[in-house]
């Protein structure tokens, strides 16, 4: 062998050498990519100057992502009617749709039309309203909404934006939660959770509402609108919590800037989910037969046990 080669083979011996070392001291190095350590936060960052190209495509994929998690997404308050429908949207501001839809029978069985409603006896109204909180401001909420009804639109609740704005009591998400859902006419539901998650994600920074609405409005075709709000809301309720995400748990996560913020370990996310998979009941007294195929499980009514089956 030749002193040329020889050099050559001992200067490939050291750099094995040291590869073989480097792997022993970082797992993460010798691990297969399979089963590599969790990617640290940073890696789910989206690029600092991300254009609105890449945002519309991040944010359409989240959509779609979500979408297969929760094929199922629909309202979570129990209606059989636009009127129904209305006052237990008014009736969910500052409690929860379980809350609501546990009240809302005995309040619909008394006074199930506008016409009963807009007559009613305050006071037997609130004594119904009184498990959702705020009953009194509620009370006058739905029996001037139902007056406003009876006398502007023959007591029936109109299908356009600047007619139900109008209305006692209903702001735009309320009317484009009617729109969407009782009239089938595209809206965005700007809540609590869909104002925490479009900011987590980067969608928009903004804080108003009625800006958030047009920022995310304006990444998405018209026709996904209201599925679009079912499935970030869905989200927000089950993983994607206020307090501490599950974001070990989360499908999403390496679409997610604020991946982190919330617990990363699997098992420990597992813990933390607030969904029918995990034994929880949903919202709705009477959910869609889609919900239920899915493993979802029934509220119980007012007064019964709440927790898991």
């Amino acid at each position: 062998m030749t002193p040329v080669k020889k050099a050559a083979r001992k200067t490939a011996k050291k750099a094995t050498t040291a590869v073989a070392k480097t792997a022993a001291a970082d797992p993460v190095a010798r691990a297969p990519k399979s089963v590599a350590a969790e990617p640290p936060r940073s890696a789910a960052k989206p690029p600092r100057n991300e254009s609105h190209t890449a945002l519309v495509r991040r944010a359409r994929r989240i959509n779609r992502e979500l979408a297969e998690v929760y094929p199922y997404a629909h309202p979570e308050l129990d209606f059989e009617n636009p009127f129904q429908l209305i006052v237990a949207t008014v009736l969910s501001a500052q409690t929860t749709d379980l809350r609501v839809n546990q009240t809302t029978p005995a309040l619909f069985a008394r006074y199930p039309t506008p016409e009963d409603l807009a007559a009613a006896n305050p006071e037997e109204v609130e004594e119904i309203l009184r498990p959702t909180g705020f009953f009194r401001a509620k009370t006058k909420a739905v029996i001037g909404l139902s007056k406003a009804l009876v006398e502007e639109f023959g007591g029936e609740v109109p299908g356009r934006l600047e007619d139900l704005v109008k209305l006692p009591g209903v702001g735009r998400k309320t009317a484009f939660v009617v729109l969407g859902n009782a009239f089938g006419r595209p809206g965005i539901t700007v809540d609590t959770h869909f104002q925490r998650l479009v900011r987590r994600w980067q969608w928009t920074d903004e804080k108003d509402p009625d800006k958030i609405e047009a920022a995310v409005g304006a990444l998405f075709p018209k026709s996904e609108w209201t599925m679009l709000s079912h499935h970030v809301i869905f989200h927000g309720r089950r993983i994607c919590h206020a307090r501490k995400p599950a974001c070990g748990a989360c499908p999403i996560a390496p679409l997610c800037p604020a991946y982190g913020e919330g617990e990363t370990d699997p098992e420990k996310a597992k813990k933390l989910l607030k969904y029918e998979k995990g034994g929880f009941p949903g919202q709705r007294l009477n959910p869609p037969q889609a919900y239920l195929d899915a493993g979802g499980i029934p509220a119980p009514p007012l007064g019964a046990p709440q927790g898991a089956p």
